[in-house]
């Protein structure tokens, strides 16, 4: 189907499921098996022409304003809306194609300027800005919807005067082509890659494990290799880790760090001086010095100094810590009788030989016991005795795709709190990394509305003989993004703006993180690490020297995150704005600012940042991921300080401030309600192994 064939709804043969106000589907799920591209578009269309009849309705209502008229109305409108861009935009980062592309091209402007419409209509915003929630004496949860939605339309630009409205609208739209264009061309440049391997000299120094998961990516690709290693992060990094040649890991390695930067089509460059200078743009419309200040402004932080404050003080420690596990590695290259300079695409490979001498640990050796299947009995088992929720695997549902797999999520008594669904496998439609989202988020206020969310991730597939085996970080990925669909399933609030995870960015990561804290504890370990043939528990010696390396080579990760969060800060703090913006010379000059070690690249850099530049989630906003580090470091001690670390109590109190009270007060008060105090940066450092 071509674009011009997605904008025509005539072109929709029979009839479109969005159409039906209601699924008769199990849980309400998208009827997935049939819809087809063509059906996007005309959904859309009438989507957006009812969101606007329900705007025209609140701003045309003769009544006074007041909360149930304009604000809860608002909360009420565009449901048709939300559901058709929950399955698409789901779908187009999950299992994409040529056709969800040509839709999301045209589609996401037409968004913006629907969504600067609304933000920027002076009827709606005089009807919101004229409701007293004294008079009207407004509860807790409605005085904060209140608040939270004057302050979202004051960022949009309510208050500026036409012409800058006018200017904002324009931002928006080309924001948004831009923000879809960069992803794109990241998951073009990732699909279009391929290091084949054939012949034993190829795989030299890989394990069986990872033989099976590149005879696996080969066979999902077809051609006529054996073995291949893509640009998938679950093959790529394992293959720097373990292949002994060192030519082979030099190519792969500069294949993951130019993606976005290769020239032709697909290269974000230009892409990403534009989507800079607007924002900078953006930011000096609405009265703020930076974009970075404007989008701190509403966080846990506040201000850009702040969350740079916080990175300085882990980057000095890390920086050290850095340079002393290079010496270790450099001395490893000399001891083996080579005369080269560590590079960065021997890193990983010379700590993995470091951390098997040191530790006597083996990434081989670990991964038997952690099979896919085991993790997830442990993320749920996890949940279970923290928050009493059970997990009952759900077959006979509509799904997007045959990995898809859907639990029903119950309640200590029994009331379903709703509906979980995992996409675990690695494929070339999808986009790289792994993330949480939802198909219907839980809300009150049109009734007793149940979430469904998904976790997707990247995982490479094990051989159709063995199951998927995980590594540590694998496992870790998995319970983090858990962590986050806890934050989705548990919420417990009236008012779908303040639902699950819409909260301060620099607070989001609080429970994802957090919950990685249980997956290294040896009681959850004991438990469910065990052999995937045998069933036996991963022997005491193996959790001992697991749990004792789990500081190990921390300068080099703490490096390669806190450099990508730096130069994201200082990217939307600085010029910025200016034509003409060389992206790979900002780049470079914001590194040798901080004496970035050579030795070790940004796990992000910019031209395939998609964090930060394939939408605004994180932009100027990544070091939001060490901020709420600081937050869950602190906020295990105190189940630690229980002496129990799944004493009912704190976790009572963590459900009731962290994981179900999505937005329903500011982040710091939330904090400070589950914990007694704001936190210490004490319990991080000694996390990362960083204390002094």
């Amino acid at each position: 189907m071509t674009a011009d064939t997605a904008r025509d709804p005539s072109a929709t043969a029979g009839a479109n499921p969005f159409d039906a106000s209601e699924w008769p589907t199990f849980f309400g799920l998208p009827p997935f098996e049939a819809i087809r591209p063509e059906h996007y578009v005309p959904a859309f269309a009438d989507a957006l022409k009812a969101h606007e009849a329900e705007i025209a309705l609140i701003t045309g209502n003769a009544d006074a304003p007041n909360f149930d008229n304009t604000v809860a109305a608002l909360e009420r409108s565009g449901h048709a809306l939300e559901r058709v861009a929950s399955v698409f935009f789901n779908l187009s980062g999950s299992t994409t194609s040529p056709e969800l592309q040509a839709i999301e091209r045209t589609v996401a402007p037409q968004l913006a300027r629907h969504s600067s419409a609304i933000s920027l209509n002076p009827e709606l915003w005089a009807r919101l800005s004229g409701i007293d929630p004294v008079t009207e004496r407004l509860d807790a949860e409605q005085a904060r919807v209140l608040d939270r939605t004057r302050t979202r339309f004051r960022r949009a630009g309510a208050d500026l005067a036409p012409e800058a409205k006018a200017r904002i609208a324009e931002i928006a739209m080309r924001l948004a082509e831009l923000g879809t264009q960069f992803g794109q061309n990241l998951l073009a440049d990732e699909n279009s890659f391929v290091l084949p391997l054939d012949g034993e000299n190829d795989l030299a120094g890989l394990p069986p494990f990872l033989r099976d998961a590149t005879a696996a990516a080969a066979a999902e690709r077809g051609g006529t290799h054996s073995h291949v290693v893509t640009l998938s992060r679950s093959l790529i990094e394992p293959f720097l880790v373990f292949s002994t040649r060192r030519d082979l890991r030099a190519r792969a390695y500069a294949a993951w760090t130019l993606r976005g930067e290769n020239g032709g089509e697909t290269d974000n460059r230009g892409l990403i001086a534009e989507i800079v200078a607007l924002r900078a743009e953006r930011a000096r419309l609405l009265g703020f010095e930076s974009y970075a200040h404007f989008r701190l402004d509403d966080t846990m932080a506040a201000s850009p100094d702040a969350a740079m404050a916080l990175l300085r003080d882990v980057w000095t420690p890390a920086l050290r810590r850095a340079g002393e596990e290079r010496e270790r590695l450099q001395a490893l290259v000399r001891a083996e009788g080579h005369d080269f300079a560590l590079e960065a695409h021997d890193w990983r490979h010379y700590a993995e030989k470091l951390r098997q001498a040191e530790h006597e640990l083996d990434e081989a050796e670990i991964k038997p016991y952690l099979p896919l299947e085991g993790v997830i009995q442990a993320a749920f088992d996890t949940a279970s005795r923290l928050f009493g929720l059970s997990f009952e695997e759900v077959a006979d549902l509509p799904r997007y795709h045959p990995d898809v797999r859907a639990w029903l999520v119950r309640d200590a008594d029994g009331a379903e709190v709703g509906l979980f669904l995992g996409d675990y496998f690695a494929r070339s439609s999808k986009r790289s990394g792994a993330w949480m989202s939802a198909f219907r988020s839980q809300e009150r206020l049109s009734g007793d509305i149940k979430p469904i969310i998904v976790n997707v991730m990247n995982f490479a597939r094990g051989s159709r003989a063995e199951p998927t085996l995980l590594s540590f970080d694998d496992a870790r990925t998995l319970f983090h993004e858990f962590g986050h669909g806890l934050h989705g399933l548990l919420s417990d609030v009236t008012y779908p703006l303040l639902s699950g995870t819409a909260v301060s960015r620099d607070f989001v990561e609080l429970p994802s993180q957090l919950y990685e804290h249980w997956l290294e504890q040896p009681e959850v370990l004991r438990a469910h690490a065990r052999h995937y043939r045998t069933g036996e528990p991963m022997p005491d010696a193996l959790l001992e020297r697991l749990l004792a390396a789990r500081s190990f080579n921390q300068g080099f990760s703490t490096v390669e995150y806190t450099a990508s969060a730096i130069v994201d800060m200082t990217l939307h703090l600085s010029a910025a704005g200016e034509d003409g913006l060389d992206v790979p010379a900002f780049e470079a000059d914001a590194l040798k600012r901080i004496a970035m070690p050579a030795e070790i690249s940004m796990r992000h850099r910019s031209p395939h940042f998609a964090h930060i530049f394939s939408g605004d989630g994180y932009a100027a906003g990544y070091y939001s991921y060490l901020w709420s580090e600081v937050l869950d470091a602190d906020a295990f001690d105190a189940f630690r300080e229980a002496g129990d670390i799944f004493d009912p109590e704190t976790a009572g109190r963590l459900r009731r401030y962290v994981y179900g009270a999505g937005n329903l007060r500011d982040a710091r008060e939330a904090y400070t309600a589950f914990r007694g105090r704001l936190p210490s940066i004490a319990p991080l450092l000694k996390k990362r192994g960083l204390a002094a």
